[in-house]
Parts: structure tokens; sequence; C-alpha cells
């Protein structure tokens, strides 16, 4: 095979398992520029999917495709022909019109958006501004920026700087926002360096209508724990591995591999071919899911803590249910699914802490969303009833239209790690657990049965059951 000419052609062989085999060496090459050996793993992932899908349909395919080798862009049309009679029951990999071209760096604009994009991922707090720089709103997430949030709340309306301790900065503030974007400060409460952009809204070249405020640690939370907090932590016997330790340093890496693929998703680097884009969704879906797990294991490791309670306020379960059904919207919409909701007037009131109450509706709907077939309707309805002792209780249900769950399904259904009994390659198994520990917490419980007699349809119908608000009493 000539190397001189700039088309060249390259042949290789894979097994059942995707493992390059055999290569020419442009393409082995290639493969161990990769990261890959021969033979090993097919370490290409633009070829390892190509490979993947002609495998697996027993179809040939042809195409175009493209690939960094860590210095240049590799281009070429390959064709794949899988052999299922072959010893190896591997495909036969054929790459034609073989390219090298300069790797491009991409415009400033497009590289800042990436960064910007990555930084929102990674923001523990965040938040918006007026055109003067004065706070509007804040979500503070992470727990050492509480007090930041609680600050802002006793004195609202004050420029961010005002809030913050500026580090490397004397200048009396405020400065032009382009000067302090970037800009490191302490936070009342925190001991973690954290690092602040200012993301303009609106037009950039007169003055912007506002701010996109984010606030993004230098480092993770667990690094910060001083020497008191891990005595307390040892004193009370309850591991903090998962949420203050294992949580905030998986968390931020995972926030970037989500906006990397997101950027890549949405062609924000430049032009795409579709299967690229959508390997890219693959990647940003996987990191989603990671992201997730994650929060269940944070979740379990509160609920699970000695000592653990929620508060007690007033909460309507249908402005309740409606606000869940609002979030989770899209979702059902993806699988063209009705949202059945309690109607304005049909106010519930529970003692409860709302968010914990959110927390529930959002796990148990989103799960009828999930189970339930597409085209088919969710119904969430609030009911009132007697408790034992003569209680006053609320409850609202959530009912689906899916394949429901059987007697002895319903019996561990809310054990730790079952994936609701069902066929489900998904979730944590933790949700419904983490769930029902919380509804327990508040005074209540949640419950599966199946439909009511009489019913058109069957699926699974789950019942959050809470304390009524006393009638009468102020809120």
């Amino acid at each position: 095979m000539e190397r001189g000419d700039t088309l060249l052609a390259a042949r290789g062989l894979t097994d059942a398992d995707d493992r390059l085999v055999n290569a020419d060496e442009p393409l082995a090459e290639l493969q161990i520029a990769c990261g890959g050996r021969i033979p090993g793993m097919l370490a290409v992932p633009e070829l390892l999917e190509l490979v993947r899908q002609a495998r697996g349909m027993g179809l040939r395919i042809a195409r175009e495709f493209g690939a960094h080798d860590g210095e240049e862009l590799v281009t070429g049309f390959v064709r794949i022909q899988p052999r299922p009679d072959s010893e190896g029951a591997g495909c036969e990999v054929l790459v034609e019109n073989w390219q090298r071209h300069p790797r491009t760096l991409a415009g400033a604009g497009e590289f800042a958006e990436q960064l910007d994009a990555i930084d929102r991922a990674s923001a523990e707090a965040s938040g918006r501004l007026d055109a003067r720089q004065r706070v509007q709103l804040v979500n503070a997430g992470a727990p050492d920026a509480q007090e930041l949030e609680q600050a802002i709340a006793r004195e609202p309306g004050r420029v961010w700087t005002d809030y913050v301790t500026l580090q490397g900065i004397a200048h009396r503030q405020p400065l032009h926002w382009r000067l302090l974007d970037g800009a490191h400060c302490l936070l009342p409460g925190s001991q973690r360096s954290w690092r602040i952009r200012l993301l303009p809204l609106g037009s950039v070249s007169t003055a912007p209508a506002g701010f996109e405020w984010l606030l993004v640690p230098e480092e993770p939370l667990a690094e910060s724990l001083g020497h008191g907090d891990e005595e307390k932590q040892a004193a009370s016997g309850h591991s903090r591995l998962i949420g203050s330790a294992l949580t905030p340093v998986l968390r931020q890496p995972i926030a970037r591999i989500i906006a990397n693929a997101e950027t890549i998703r949405a062609r924000l680097a430049g032009p795409l071919r579709e299967e690229y884009t959508e390997y890219a969704g693959t990647i940003a879906a996987a990191g989603q899911h990671l992201s997730g797990m994650l929060d269940d294991l944070a979740d379990l490791e509160v609920v699970e803590a000695p000592g653990f309670s929620t508060a007690r306020e007033k909460v309507d379960l249908a402005d309740a249910a409606r606000r869940a059904a609002g979030i989770l919207g899209v979702r059902a919409q993806g699988r063209d699914i009705v949202l059945d909701l309690p109607g304005e007037g049909d106010d519930c009131l529970a003692t409860a802490e709302f968010r914990r109450v959110l927390q529930v509706l959002m796990n148990v709907i989103g799960n009828a969303i999930a189970y339930s077939p597409a085209g088919s309707r969710v119904t969430v309805r609030t009911h009132r009833a007697e408790g034992e002792e003569g209680q006053h209780r609320v409850a609202v249900t959530v009912s689906d239209e899916g394949p429901g769950v059987t007697e002895q399904q319903a019996t561990r259904i809310f054990d730790k790690f079952e994936r609701l009994g069902r066929d489900n390659d998904g979730g944590s198994g933790l949700g419904l657990y983490i769930s029902r520990r919380l509804a327990r917490a508040m005074g209540g419980d949640l419950t599966v049965s199946g439909p009511e007699s009489g019913a058109e349809v069957g699926g699974a119908v789950f019942r959050l059951d809470l304390p009524a608000y006393p009638a009468g009493k102020p809120a």
C-alpha cells in the first residue's frame, strides 16, 4: 500500500468483542494514537460505534468519518462489512480516501461559549443581577453558601460585592463588570475560595440588561472540612463518605463531561455530522444519569442520618403536585403522555416540608411517566380522610396506565436498590426508598396498590399520606 499519496486505504479486522485484531499501518497508527493497541479494543470512538452498529444489525455500513489522533484530523470513507461466518464473527473495516488535516482551533467566541457552559455546570451557587450588579435572586446549592443566601435575604437589593470578600481587588466597588468577571472571593461561612463569573444578559455592545451570576468553587467541599468537622463525623458513628467526600469530588468532573458533551451535541464548536451529535447526546445522557445517582446517594445519606427530621409547615398538596408536573412536563410531552392534575380550586393542606413533598412527588410522577405507555395518561388527585384515632389526614395519589405491580412486587418496591421490580435498566433503585423515608419523617407514608375496582385501565397507584394542616391555624 502506498504511503506517499495523501489518499490512502487501510484495512482492519475486528472480532466479536469489537477488538481490532489486525490492521494496516495507517489504521494501526490511529488505533495506537487513540490509546489502544493491537490486538485490543477498537479505540477510535467514531469507528467503534459504526462497527457495533454493523455487527449488531448484521448490515453493511458505508459512510464518511472523522477522528482526531491527538495532532491532526483524520478523515475518510469507511466501509464496514459484518463477517458472521468467520471464526471471529467480527467485521471487516476498509477505510478509503484517507486524509490528514491540520487540527484547527475553535474561534474565540466558540471557545468562550464552551467555558461558560462548563462554569454553569460547575457552579455551586448562582443568581441573577440587574444592570447595576445588584442581586435580584440567588440559589445556594452548596452547604457552605447557605450563609451568603441568608445574608442576601436579610439585606436584599445590594451590589453583590457587598456580600463577599474580594481577593486581590482593593478598588472601590462596583467596578466595570468586565474587570470583575473571573475575580476570586471568599463567602461568609465558607473556607473555600470561589471564582465569580458575570455573564451579561442582552447586548454587550452597549450595556447589558443584567447578569447571570455564577459562583464556582476552586476546590471540592470535602477538602475544606476542618478538623472539628471530622471529629463530629467520627463521634456520630455515621459515615459521610458519599455525601461529604465522594459526591463533591465526582460532581464537578461529571458536570464537565455533561457540559462538553452538550456543547458537541449542540454543534457549538462547529458543524458536525448527525451520528456524532447523537453520540455526544448519549454521553450527556449517561453523565446526567451518573449525576442523578450521586444525588440519590447524597439523599440516602441524609435520610439515614441519626436524628434526621423535616420542617413542619403548611403545604398545599395540589399546588405541589402542579409544580412537580410542571418540572416534568417536557418529559411527559416527549412521550405524548397527558398529565391530569388537580385544579386551582382543589387545595388540600398538609403539615409537612414543601421541598421534601415536591421531591417525593417528582419521583413518583417521574416514575409514572417512565412506566406508562406512550400516548397514555397519568392522573394526580388529592384526598381528605380520617386517620387513626380521629386524626385528620390528607393524601395525593398518582395513577398511571402502565403494567402495574404485582402483590409480590408491592412488598419490595420500596426496598433499597430495588428498581421498581420491573424490567428496567435505569435509575439507582433508591428513589422510592428515599421517598418513603421522607414521607415517614414527615409523619406520613408512601404506599402503592393496583387500580381501584371498576377502573377502566390498569397501572400502579402511589399514595402519599400526610397529616392535615389544622383547620383555622394561621399560615
